[in-house]
């Protein structure tokens, strides 16, 4: 199972739903993109909480995502996972495009962490690229 793309699904259908937020199972790769989505203003607030299981009581971390509307606007309009767990898709730093005209942003996995098509553009870095959000 790709954990990125299920994360993109239900933020997705959550703002679809006019939720006011939602959790997800934690880990670290998922949690540096929610964080790159909250500095860039597509969502609220990111938190790692723990939560107990139904099953047998232990408790689990997740992350409880608090997702924003613009005048009762989605933030988030679009989202897509470029790379798969079956195709990964690179890029060199001279290849990288920008999303929808600016409107957008790409994040892109880089030897020096997660980070935005124009910060990986910037410093001259390339990588794979995980997803587009706009």
């Amino acid at each position: 199972m790709d954990k990125v793309a299920d994360m993109l699904t239900v933020i997705r259908n959550a703002q679809a739903a006019g939720k006011p937020a939602v959790a997800v199972p934690y880990s670290a790769l998922k949690y540096n993109i929610a964080k790159i989505l909250e500095r860039r203003g597509y969502v609220a607030t990111v938190e790692k909480r723990s939560r107990k299981a139904k099953k047998n009581g232990k408790a689990r971390p997740c992350l409880e995502i608090s997702l924003k509307y613009v005048d009762s606007v989605l933030a988030i309009t679009g989202c897509e996972k470029v790379s798969r767990p079956g195709q990964r898709i690179y890029v060199p730093a001279s290849d990288i495009k920008r999303v929808k005209q600016g409107k957008g942003i790409g994040i892109i996995s880089t030897s020096k962490g997660l980070m935005t098509e124009y910060d990986a553009k910037k410093q001259n870095i390339g990588g794979e690229i995980l997803c587009q959000i706009w």
